[in-house]
């Protein structure tokens, strides 16, 4: 058997996150110690979402991350960034992408870490896909679905990363074209 990469002794800090972040979701049972896990807490959950987003922008893309973490056991079970651009995909979020990553999975059980508030799609799939919680890293840069979320009965927190809303910032300066196309669509460039 193979011993875990990270266990109960290892530093939770941003070099230990961003290997996460950029290693397959299938592969983290076997790098990550049950012990490990239980010992991350929602802020380093929204850092690797925050990290995945970073990935997204480095790409090319939106710089927009999420992560889906099992309630019970603290497990990531799905994690996924924006890829608009990289694979030309207009509703590949980083929401819809970790959904994706997840698969076929009973969401009500798990919490939702994303790097920036959700548009209207992937507000409306976090409902219909049953989540009961979403924590979202960046209502400053964006904002507005939080309430429809709560109508809806997920709890939503608010645990804002100033590395992420930094980021997204910088973005929305440098590529205001590319940041109106993930929102409104290619229409609205017109």
């Amino acid at each position: 058997m193979i011993k875990p990469l990270f266990n109960q002794n290892t530093e939770i800090n941003d070099i230990t996150l961003n290997v996460i972040a950029h290693m397959p979701t299938t592969s983290l049972s076997t790098l990550i110690s049950c012990e490990f896990s239980e010992h991350l807490q929602d802020k380093d959950f929204m850092r690797i979402a925050v990290l995945l987003a970073q990935k997204s922008r480095d790409e090319g893309g939106c710089p927009i991350g999420a992560v889906i973490v099992d309630n019970d056991t603290k497990q990531i079970v799905g994690k996924g960034h924006n890829t608009l651009v990289q694979e030309s995909h207009p509703y590949n979020h980083g929401e819809t992408s970790a959904i994706r990553d997840a698969g076929r999975i009973d969401f009500s059980k798990t919490t939702l870490y994303t790097s920036l508030s959700p548009c209207d799609v992937c507000a409306t799939l976090l409902y219909m896909r049953g989540f009961n919680r979403v924590v979202v890293g960046d209502v400053t840069n964006a904002s507005g679905n939080e309430p429809l979320l709560i109508e809806k009965g997920i709890q939503v927190n608010i645990l804002e990363d100033q590395v992420g809303i930094k980021q997204y910032a910088d973005f929305r300066k440098e590529k205001p074209e590319q940041d109106l196309e993930d929102w409104q669509g290619l229409a609205a460039l017109k």
